[in-house]
């Protein structure tokens, strides 16, 4: 039986075949663990198992979820890019793959198709997870982690508490407040009916799925728990399917870093009103990035600069307080370490700094955007409060002040017209922007 393509790829049969192979392998490939809903499972034939094994489907449910699955199965999630040339294969090292996404065949918009961790990283981990247990290289991951101790008080749990997530590596887990975990819970966008504090709604499938992806990288909680649409700078979460994730598309920071002088002082302004808005804010959360990159902010088509990777962004609740685990060797399992460079000793709560992501920024971001970029004395005023901002030894207060100069120094720097266009024409009639 002839895989069903939609009106566009029957069009492009003539001078496609390589895309024709795609839609061929991604439309044959994929068979859902029979734990997942029926409606999940397409009605073709599954001789292909490329498509299925790539997406990490064969090993859910130790993955991210499956709620965006459906949109592959149906071809609204389509991307060119995948393709090497010789072979028409996905390649498996990337980490970011660009595609379309569209809900009616007819709008298309960009998103990001995101492998949590590399492929080489998983094998290692699915072969740590088999050893833990003694068993062998191709053991069933699901069947041991089921069967550890953190999973089966998870099991008995009605509710996320701090002990459930003691010994994880992930940053947002180093100091977790009740209040946090509840978000989590209730906003747990793989669940079919989220919204409430306790865990009564969850499948055994879906505690194991949330528990991974907290120990493997946080960055789909991040964007599940504090939606941009909320106004918080992440974007947005559209599903995942096996062990990748779906969000909008952002274009990385390093892209600009050649931009025109108004670009790159407007973007600098903004990443500065992201950390503020991070330190401070109304629900009193106070975030901050355990190392930065330029790869970790992204920009979208609008001009409107966001944050791109969360995987390393902490939380701390100003309003709550946080409980931190005591003792290095406690809560410590299989779950503890499923990526490499798990064992890298994140602060103490009590130790992060107000200042933390701002001095890293100052140091390794700003500089490429703005140093001699711009005529003197202006050139000299950003240097000078870039190496104060920058300076880890000054304390707090003094290197937030010299970031406010720097913003008050970037406003009058960044034009208003059309290429910007998150602010345009709002800012010629509002100072703010």
């Amino acid at each position: 039986m002839e895989p069903h393509l939609g009106p566009e790829a029957a069009a492009l049969r003539h001078d496609w075949p390589a895309l024709l192979l795609w839609v061929s392998v991604l439309s044959c490939s994929f068979s859902l663990p029979a734990s997942s809903p029926p409606s999940l499972v397409p009605q073709v034939r599954t001789s292909y198992n490329f498509g299925r094994t790539f997406l990490g489907l064969d090993k859910c449910n130790a993955c991210i979820g499956t709620s965006i699955c459906k949109k592959f199965f149906k071809e609204e999630i389509r991307s060119d890019n995948w393709l090497a040339s010789h072979l028409g294969l996905r390649p498996d090292f990337l980490l970011s793959y660009p595609a379309n996404y569209s809900d009616d065949s007819k709008i298309w918009r960009p998103v990001e198709i995101l492998r949590l961790v590399s492929k080489y990283q998983n094998e290692v981990s699915d072969r740590r997870i088999c050893a833990s247990a003694s068993a062998p290289k191709t053991c069933s991951i699901e069947r041991v982690l089921r069967k550890t101790e953190r999973f089966q008080k998870w099991l008995q749990a009605k509710r996320l508490t701090p002990d459930l997530v003691q010994g994880l590596a992930s940053p947002l887990l180093r100091c977790p407040s009740q209040r946090l975990l509840d978000r989590v819970v209730r906003r747990y966008a793989e669940v079919a009916d989220a919204g409430s504090i306790f865990m009564d709604h969850f499948t055994d499938r879906d505690k194991l799925r949330l528990l991974y992806t907290l120990a493997v990288n946080s960055h789909p909680i991040l964007l599940q728990i504090f939606p941009g649409a909320e106004g918080w700078p992440l974007p947005k979460y559209l599903g995942s399917c096996g062990r990748f994730v779906v969000s909008t598309s952002t274009r990385p920071l390093q892209e600009f870093y050649d931009a025109p002088p108004d670009q790159a002082a407007d973007l600098a302004y903004q990443l500065l009103g992201v950390l503020e808005s991070l330190r401070s804010n109304d629900l009193n959360y106070f975030f901050y990035f355990t190392h930065i990159d330029a790869g970790m902010f992204g920009v979208f088509n609008n001009g409107h600069l966001f944050i791109r990777d969360a995987s390393a962004v902490g939380v701390i609740d100003k309003q709550e307080g946080s409980q931190e685990a005591t003792g290095a060797g406690e809560n410590k399992d299989i779950f503890s370490c499923l990526v490499s460079g798990c064992q890298a000793q994140l602060p103490s709560c009590d130790s992060v700094s107000e200042k933390q992501s701002l001095v890293l920024v100052c140091q390794k971001l700003l500089p490429r955007l703005l140093q001699g970029r711009f005529p003197s004395p202006v050139q000299d005023d950003i240097d000078s409060a870039l190496a104060q901002c920058g300076d880890a030894t000054r304390p707090d207060p003094e290197a937030l002040g010299a970031a406010s100069q720097l913003k008050d120094i970037l406003r009058p720097l960044r034009t208003c017209d059309s290429r910007f266009a998150y602010r345009y024409p709002d800012c010629k009639y509002n100072d703010k922007f």
